[in-house]
């Protein structure tokens, strides 16, 4: 399936056919878990997994649509785990920004503040788009504002960008898988180098996502990074 038609989205949100992963964050020295990102799933008729990134490249045809599906995804994400875990939740800009409340009336804003701020981590993507980049910028001080901590994900993906202003004001770091499959790239790997030694300077952790194997874990005690993630874990449960 290259993409999926307004009829496969419409029908496929209203049989409320998405879950979550739950997949662990774990901390590098001592190998225990430390938190849980939570990620979107969504299935067809037949059960088959559907990928996500094909749901929400037909919901943003639709910002409603996209803004329903996501606080739908949010509410299950934080209400499935227990509520003495931290998890971390990827929440989309154009989602929202969808229906242009102010903060206070933000239904977003209002979830994570109700789940509390010590448990939740906001994700956000840069993406190659301005707009994304100024967007993210723009929730990332709305939510250190209110206390909530934010991460900075998919760094060093081809298709992001690297704003200095974002990247000065996360918690937290998450590089992309594209990580390991560039470890023999000495450039690369030169700048991969100096965000580490950036983020650890300036009090943030580090996290290398896509972590398979044992000498993916190597690697990543090699590199220095806090913490890491990937399918060398088994998630927590699926939940449909």
């Amino acid at each position: 399936m290259a993409s999926l038609s307004e009829t496969a989205l419409l029908e496929l949100v209203e049989a409320k056919r998405f879950g979550v992963e739950y997949q662990p964050i774990v901390e590098v020295k001592t190998g225990d878990v430390f938190a849980y990102e939570a990620l979107s799933r969504f299935r067809t008729t037949c059960g088959s997994l559907i990928r996500p990134d094909y749901v929400y490249a037909a919901l943003h045809d639709n910002p409603l649509l996209l803004f329903q599906v996501e606080l739908a995804q949010k509410k299950i994400q934080l209400d499935r785990l227990s509520s003495a875990e931290k998890v971390f939740v990827n929440l989309d800009q154009d989602a929202f920004y969808a229906c242009g409340q102010e903060v206070e009336e933000n239904a977003f804003v209002r979830l994570i503040e109700k789940e509390g701020k010590d448990r939740v981590v906001v994700e956000l993507i840069e993406n190659s788009e301005m707009s994304d980049a100024l967007m993210s910028l723009s929730m990332i001080e709305l939510f250190n504002g209110l206390g909530v901590r934010t991460a900075l994900d998919d760094l060093c993906n081809p298709k992001s960008m690297l704003s200095v202003a974002v990247l000065q004001l996360v918690e937290w770091v998450k590089l992309d898988r594209c990580v390991l499959l560039n470890r023999d790239d000495k450039n690369f790997m030169a700048f991969v180098s100096k965000i580490i030694d950036f983020a650890h300077i300036t009090g943030k952790r580090v996290v290398l996502e896509g972590v398979e194997t044992p000498e993916d874990l190597l690697f990543a005690k090699q590199i220095d990074v806090d913490f890491t993630q990937g399918f060398h874990y088994r998630p927590l449960f699926l939940n449909y």
